[in-house]
């Protein structure tokens, strides 16, 4: 008997811990965050050592608070499953349980109601249930902030911090957070300075509109400075923010200074041109500005329509003068008041003596004034005939000369010719020579020519046959210097057929510039050699020719003033036609006849002594004995009235 009770005790104690040993394990998410309109998932994983077959699974909702109800939206059980049509995701809610050990509840569209405590309970028939619990959390993105400053402006001299903006930030869910900004600097509430107002309201949809207002004490420096709210908010992967646009706000200050300016036209002001002078004041609004002229209140017709500046029409020198601006400030009843001088500047009418027409003798000299009243220095130039003079500064740089250019041209004259041109610069005006160092060669046909350019440069040109290779060196001198270059010639083949020598016959120059007289002038030029004639004028002992010597006309040179050019060597070969000698014969022997009648002519009229006594003295001077000096009368008959010598003697009566 006792063994008996022994034995069913011990099948007790059996039954006892094969209970304690059949457990059930429920894994569950704390928290699940969903934005609002979109689906949710909540997941509940079981084990257990029991047949699943015999499982029981609920689905609970709760709101939060401890005293709140449970509400049962799923049941389960080997006989089937019911989702419960009076819960609040009626209609949104399903769940899957295809899964051994796995039931999901899904939820779409989720609503903010659906905020709930998810309890997921699991037991069997003859095992005590357990339960796991996830907490669901929905957001909801509110709008951009939208920011509206006032539209008055706002004093410095307020005592108490005023309204500057508001800020609005609409269907946030949960509340949004604003936060101020200046400059990018954030601001905080200080007594006496700064202060912030909100205001949060829940709209019929419960998402949360929160109205925040900005009061500060202004300064002048915020004028330039810009505010803008900041909303800060959760979603599921955290906060965000969101600002609203910038701002500046209308700051009134008083005024610290006042300005005239002429602002047209721009430059000195003339008599007839329209002037415009402005005030500006520095405060805002802009305080009310009166002008006076010399002391003198304007004339209202004359401000612009801003009441801002002064308009003056077709200007006059009497509109010339001090102008002076004065502010006022509306709050302190202070005055600022500045000036400017304008001046108008005017030219009048040019008053010449003596007065036109004047009459004058021939070779009389006359003196003339010319003047204006003019208020800066004035320039007067004299025109005649509508023709005027000028004078000009030129300024040269003296330097040692530089080459500057060598080129080549062909002159396809059919003799091999070709044209070096020799481009320098410098001050004074250098002189070129032209060289053949490698070799000796007929220089027969080879000229040059020179040209002064601006600013003491020179161009030299010289042509040369190239009937075989050969090196030219072209070589500028000054007194600062030299330089040169060689260039390097190509030979051209020679035409078979030359070209004969041009001759070009004398010819006689008139020159009657000066009246009364007749100026006569002899040249003669041919290929190779040429001689000029330079008519002279002398006021005082009247109009005479002057023939160059040859020694100062190098053949085959040509020169400008400035400079000068040479060809080396300097070998001439003289080709003169017949031609020629027999017109210069010609030409002597008129000379002589109209030579030998006039000595005769003032010898009958006793203006020849015969011999060398008496009380007439002879000047000798020292000429040029190549030249020949006359001058003929031009009152139309051709009588000859004076020989004033030959071979540079000069007689005196």
């Amino acid at each position: 008997m006792a063994l008996s009770g022994f034995v069913l005790a011990g099948l007790y104690i059996l039954v006892l811990a094969s209970q304690s040993l059949a457990t059930i394990e429920i894994n569950m998410e704390d928290r699940v965050e969903v934005l609002l309109g979109k689906q949710v998932e909540i997941s509940c994983q079981y084990k257990m050592d029991s047949d699943p077959s015999t499982v029981i699974i609920q689905w609970y909702t709760k709101p939060a608070g401890s005293n709140s109800q449970r509400q049962r939206i799923f049941y389960k059980d080997n006989t089937g499953a019911i989702l419960d049509q009076d819960s609040s995701l009626a209609g949104r809610v399903t769940v899957h349980d295809s899964i051994p050990g796995s039931v999901v509840v899904i939820v779409e569209p989720v609503q903010l109601e659906d905020e709930l405590l998810f309890i997921c309970h699991v037991n069997t028939a003859t095992e005590d249930g357990k339960e796991g619990m996830t907490q669901l959390r929905v957001f909801s993105k509110p709008e951009v902030p939208k920011i509206e400053g006032v539209h008055t402006g706002i004093s410095v001299n307020e005592k108490d911090p005023t309204q500057i903006a508001t800020c609005h930030v609409k269907n946030g869910y949960p509340l949004p957070n604003i936060t101020w900004y200046r400059d990018h600097t954030p601001l905080y509430m200080k007594e006496g300075v700064l202060g912030v107002t909100n205001q949060v309201t829940r709209d019929t949809n419960n998402l949360y509109t929160v109205i925040s207002v900005l009061h500060m004490k202004v300064k002048k420096e915020d004028k330039d400075a810009f505010f803008y709210c900041e909303s800060s908010y959760f979603v599921p992967e955290g906060t965000r923010m969101t600002e609203s646009d910038r701002i500046k706000i209308n700051v009134h200050y008083p005024s610290t200074s006042v300005e005239l300016r002429q602002v047209l036209p721009e430059g000195l002001v003339k008599e007839g041109d329209t002037v415009e002078i402005r005030c500006f004041a520095d405060g805002n609004p802009t305080p009310p500005l009166t002008f006076k002229h010399n002391g003198e209140d304007l004339n209202e017709q004359l401000l612009t329509d801003d009441q801002q500046g002064v308009v003056l029409p077709d200007a006059t020198r009497s509109d010339g003068g001090m102008y002076t601006c004065t502010a006022l400030d509306l709050e302190t009843l202070e005055e600022l008041e500045n000036d400017m001088e304008l001046s108008v500047h005017y030219l009048d009418e040019t008053v010449v003596v003596p007065k036109s027409p004047v009459v004058l003798s021939q070779g009389s000299s006359l003196q003339a004034t010319c003047n204006a009243l003019s208020s800066l220095d004035t320039n007067t130039v004299w025109f005649k005939d509508g023709q005027y003079s000028q004078s000009f500064l030129e300024v040269f740089v003296q330097g040692q000369p530089q080459i500057t250019d060598v080129r080549e041209e062909d002159l396809q004259d059919g003799e091999n010719s070709v044209n070096i041109t020799c481009v320098v610069q410098g001050y004074p005006t250098p002189s070129i020579t032209w060289d053949l160092p490698d070799q000796e060669q007929d220089l027969n046909g080879l000229s040059s020519s020179m040209e002064i350019t601006g600013g003491g440069g020179a161009i030299s040109t010289l042509t040369v046959k190239a009937t075989s290779k050969l090196s030219v060196v072209c070589e500028a001198v000054n007194e600062f210097g030299k330089d040169s270059r060689v260039h390097k010639i190509e030979s051209i083949e020679p035409e078979t057929t030359p070209l004969p020598t041009t001759t070009t016959p004398p010819t006689i120059v008139f020159d009657t510039t000066t009246p009364g007289s007749v100026q006569i002038g002899l040249s003669s030029t041919t290929e190779t050699d040429q001689s000029s004639v330079v008519p002279e004028s002398n006021a005082t002992a009247g109009p005479s020719i002057k023939s160059v010597p040859e020694s100062n006309a190098t053949a085959g040179t040509s020169t400008k003033s400035g400079g000068s050019v040479t060809v080396k060597p300097p070998r001439r070969v003289h080709k003169e036609g017949s031609g020629v000698i027999i017109a210069v014969l010609i030409i002597c022997v008129l000379l002589l006849a109209i030579l030998g009648s006039v000595l005769y002519f003032l010898y009958k009229k006793g203006k020849i002594p015969c011999g060398r006594s008496g009380k007439q003295d002879l000047t000798k001077q020292k000429s040029n004995k190549d030249a020949i000096v006359m001058e003929m009368k031009t009152d139309k008959s051709d009588e000859a009235v004076l020989l004033q010598g030959v071979n540079g003697e000069k007689k005196t009566p």
